[in-house]
């Protein structure tokens, strides 16, 4: 079933559906859509992070500590 057939059938069964539980599938149809923008916002600025040269100076930094400096190990 392609995209604009799930449309059609989703749409058939919302107009079925008493006035409270359309409420009920907007609340998560607009829950579904924040993930979507939260993902997006989230990668961009991952990348945007990850892109950037703030921290290079960072890569040319002497290691203060090495796996012998380790006391207790979590198990």
């Amino acid at each position: 079933m392609n995209r604009e057939n799930q449309i059609s059938e989703t749409v058939k069964k919302l107009k079925q559906l008493p006035d409270g539980k359309l409420k009920e599938v907007e609340d998560f149809v607009e829950f579904l859509l924040s993930k979507i923008d939260d993902k997006i916002v989230s990668d961009s600025i991952q990348k945007m992070t990850s892109d950037s040269e703030t921290f290079s100076y960072l890569k040319d930094e002497e290691d203060l500590y090495s796996v012998n400096d380790i006391k207790e190990k979590y198990e």
